[in-house]
């Protein structure tokens, strides 16, 4: 079943019986009324019949007898199948008039009900014919009981009027709610068409198309458009970046292959080589498998960094012993390069996070101070703090040839190398890694830079709430 036809039946099904349910409401509230109405106007008969009978028994002369009979008849014939009868204060039968044929007589108990309430009902409606019984005092008869019944014509015709008016009704409303349903629907699910033909058109090669959005205040339907739309726009930064680290990483592998497949060639040929020949070939292919395997090594960190944080296992890390870790291996690297810690005099507190990543950032910012820094007489600096906000906080300055505003915002992206530093050794992704390690652990890289003045480089990260507690 479609949407539209479920959402019109959907529509007719609620509609039909929030009418059924009011149709009926009316209809008993209706048979209900005139049912009292009916009882009361039969209290009323009965009341009558008691001052006739009561006057008819003053003057017991039989002109006087003879008209109120007659009288009475003619009440009675303004009520189908109407009924009067009148008992004495012993429960005898002293009076009966009417159209009815003789009914089964009264019983005692209701008469005595009767002389105790005032006023009863004998038989409640059923197929609209009711008795009802009322006490009836006069001075010099005593207490009568006046029974009075009769068939409701009159409310038989009206509810049966209203049955028809109601059904007929509740059939027009249904065949129109059917119609304005199946075209509502039509309408409110015409957007929803539009936007499945315009997902049809957008492939893994377009990502540049959206979803149009309608004009006007943003209903559902508008905010589902525009939430897509952002999807697509991360889709196509994804697929965008995914494209350039490809390429990039392609270019970047392919200069150390090539320098090793070359260097094995000439290796290969056969005249014959002195020795020396043969160690500079096989120096300069280690050192494209080791350019090739750095390269290799950064690649899958950014991958593993890249990935599902829950599947990164995370403890308790003490930053300043990392930072010495990374202090000492750096020293190994560049024997050369001077590099001065300032830890906090307070005790740092831990963080939650990946030791083997977050070693990797601090090093990737120190190796690119020491390795910008060469030649520099001043030493590059690395400060650890525990800033006012809650964060540590690394700073990293070095004094290298810094960097230019233009290159300064692409940084952090792969590959990336600055004009003044691109006859140095790397491969751009140091800054990026960083950048993604950081962003796993819930911190930021933050890098200041002039030409000529060097550069600062701040890692942030939020230390563990286990370690403050």
């Amino acid at each position: 079943m479609s949407i539209r036809l479920r959402l019109a039946a959907q529509f007719g099904a609620i509609l039909v019986i929030t009418l059924v349910l009011f149709a009926l409401a009316i209809y008993f509230v209706t048979q209900q009324a005139r049912r009292e109405e009916f009882t009361q106007s039969l209290f009323k008969r009965a009341l009558v019949v008691g001052h006739a009978y009561a006057d008819g028994q003053a003057r017991p002369d039989a002109n006087h007898q003879a008209s109120y009979r007659q009288y009475l008849r003619q009440l009675y014939r303004t009520l189908p199948a109407e009924e009067g009868r009148v008992y004495d204060a012993t429960g005898r039968l002293v009076f009966r008039e009417g159209q009815r044929p003789p009914a089964k007589p009264i019983p005692a108990e209701w008469l005595a009900e009767v002389r105790r309430l005032g006023q009863a009902v004998l038989e409640p409606e059923a197929h609209y014919h009711e008795t009802v019984g009322l006490l009836y005092q006069d001075a010099r008869l005593g207490p009568l009981v006046v029974v009075a019944a009769s068939v409701d014509e009159d409310g038989r015709r009206q509810l049966t009027s209203l049955r028809q008016v109601l059904i007929l009704g509740l059939l027009a409303a249904a065949a129109v709610m059917s119609v304005g349903g199946w075209l509502l629907a039509d309408q409110a699910l015409r957007p929803l068409r539009r936007m499945v033909g315009e997902v049809d058109g957008i492939t893994a090669t377009d990502l540049s198309r959206r979803l149009t959005q309608a004009e006007g205040p943003a209903d559902e339907l508008g905010h589902l458009a525009q939430r897509f739309n952002r999807l697509l726009d991360r889709l196509e930064s994804a697929f965008v970046g995914q494209r350039t680290f490809v390429r990039d990483a392609s270019h970047e592998l392919r200069a150390p292959l090539t320098a090793l497949i070359g260097e094995l060639e000439v290796a290969l040929l056969p005249a014959e080589r002195p020795p020396a020949d043969y160690r500079r070939t096989l120096q300069s292919t280690l050192d494209a498998a080791r350019q090739l395997s750095s390269l290799t090594n950064g690649l899958l960190q950014i991958a593993r960094a890249s990935g599902d944080p829950s599947q990164v296992p995370m403890a308790l890390v003490r930053p300043d012993e990392l930072l010495l870790q990374a202090h000492e291996q750096i020293l190994r690297r560049h024997p050369t390069c001077r590099v001065d810690l300032e830890l906090s005099d307070e005790v740092l507190p831990a963080v939650w996070g990946n030791e083997a990543l977050l070693l990797a950032a601090m090093l990737n910012v120190l190796d690119n101070a020491c390795k910008y820094s060469a030649g520099a007489a001043a030493p590059v600096l690395a400060s650890l703090r525990l800033a006012s906000t809650g964060y540590l906080r690394l700073r990293v300055q070095d004094h290298g040839p810094g960097l230019s505003p233009a290159d300064l915002e692409q940084v952090f992206v792969p590959f990336f190398r600055a004009a003044a530093v691109r006859n140095l050794p790397g491969h751009g992704i140091g800054l990026p890694l960083t950048a993604q390690i950081m962003a796993l652990h819930g911190g930021l890289v933050r890098v200041d830079s002039q030409l000529g003045h060097g550069t600062k480089v701040w890692l942030e990260w939020p230390a563990s709430p286990l370690a403050l507690a």
